[in-house]
């Protein structure tokens, strides 16, 4: 069924709008009276109750508004549930920040300068696609080399790794500080 262009244009207008248009306000963007435009209404309807549509345009007090059919809020309801949010815990975070400064890196590269396991991280943040391995190391056992990936860039708005920001010197010495008294305090610990 071939629409006529006053029915094109309604159809795009109220698609664009998403909401309820008024009827002068169609009438004077295409310029038509306002019975052409509820003519129009009424075959697009038909058109899309033949076609089995999932649309369908209801007036509504003085204007119209494209909606879905109410047979589909089943559908609609099950699209609308949000997916389990992929929450960025503490330790994910942290050896993702380890990752990405440093990678290409290992595994227990990682262990080493995070002090933990790395096993259950590296496969959250795998299956959140926010790194991948990258290679292979060149060393006896050939370790996988982790690396961050684009979603990673997309997550955090970097359009290069050349763009991740780099440790001021001053915070980096105050890291240097509290590890060192962390240090002190486990010697301190372990001669009592």
């Amino acid at each position: 069924m071939k629409r006529t262009m006053l029915e094109s244009q309604l159809e795009s207008i109220l698609f664009f709008a998403g909401d309820v248009v008024a009827i002068d306000r169609l009438c004077n963007v295409c310029e038509v009276a306002e019975i052409e435009v509820h003519k129009a209404v009424m075959q697009l309807n038909e058109g899309y109750e033949k076609m089995n549509s999932g649309l369908n345009i209801l007036e509504i007090q003085t204007g119209y508004q494209m909606c879905t059919i109410p047979q589909n809020i089943n559908v609609i309801q099950r699209y609308k549930q949000k997916p389990p949010k992929k929450l960025l815990t503490q330790a994910l975070l942290e050896t993702l920040a380890v990752i990405a400064y440093a990678q290409p890196i290992t595994k227990v590269q990682i262990e080493d300068i995070r002090g933990v396991r790395a096993e259950h991280t590296l496969a959250k943040l795998t299956e959140y696609n926010l790194i991948e391995e990258v290679g292979r190391m060149n060393v006896v056992g050939k370790p996988i080399l982790f690396g961050t990936t684009s979603e990673f860039l997309r997550h955090f708005g970097f359009s290069s790794v050349a763009d991740i920001p780099t440790v001021k010197e001053a915070v980096l010495e105050v890291f240097k500080k509290e590890v060192q008294q962390e240090i002190n305090f486990v010697d301190e610990i372990k001669e009592v």
